[in-house]
């Protein structure tokens, strides 16, 4: 009986844990899957690069002694090539309506602390969820953004956008861009019964041993 309701304790913990650590929605958040070699830098269409739109993207890898904040790689947003306009690179994933979900990623500066970038979430409709000014930036330092969203479509874009230096080549280091859905109340309520049964069981099981150990141990 005691294995059975163990066992029963590790199945629902491990269905628990599942549920609060959902996959990154973000394809390639990290920019890690298109390799350009140790200590090197390269630049691609956004075309070449899986998971995102927009802008030509550079990628470093530990380049000019600068250590990615996840990995090996990270990407810089004002990236090479430029055509006069400001560096804009996005993705779009799929979203439920009313669920909530958590954003978070990691920037830096290049070269001075004046470097900024624009950061927006948009519906598929383009109706804006949120939009902030990235300026806090430090040379040689990563910082992490982080916020939460409500999903107001089946789709839902991220998307970043050079602001200083507007579309000159240097500057906005990205890294680690990840997408979440929160715990959501339906799947509590899916465990709720069954794990209500297991904690039940252990309290019974608890009051089961204490009788025993009395009868074992008599009072005096």
């Amino acid at each position: 009986m005691i294995s059975g309701i163990l066992k029963s304790v590790v199945l629902v913990s491990g269905l628990l844990i599942s549920v609060v650590a959902s996959a990154n929605l973000i394809t390639n958040g990290g920019f890690e899957e298109t390799d350009v070699g140790k200590n090197k830098w390269a630049w691609f269409t956004a075309d070449k690069i899986n998971g995102w739109q927009g802008s030509n993207i550079e990628i470093w890898d530990n380049y000019n002694r600068v250590t990615a904040f996840e990995g090996t790689q990270h990407a810089e947003l004002n990236a090479h090539s430029a055509n006069g306009d400001a560096f804009s690179i996005f993705q779009t994933f799929s979203t439920q309506v009313g669920g909530l979900y958590y954003v978070s990623f990691a920037y830096s500066a290049r070269s001075n602390s004046n470097e900024a970038f624009m950061f927006n979430l948009d519906s598929a409709d383009k109706t804006p969820i949120w939009s902030s000014l990235i300026e806090d930036h430090t040379v040689g330092q990563w910082s992490v953004f982080r916020t939460s969203f409500v999903a107001k479509d089946l789709e839902t874009s991220i998307r970043f956008t050079s602001v200083t230096p507007y579309s000159g080549t240097v500057g906005n280091f990205l890294d680690d861009i990840v997408v979440s859905q929160a715990f959501a109340a339906r799947k509590i309520s899916e465990v709720s019964e069954p794990l209500g049964a297991i904690f039940f069981g252990l309290g019974l099981l608890a009051v089961m041993r204490k009788r025993k150990a009395k009868a074992n141990h008599p009072e005096h």
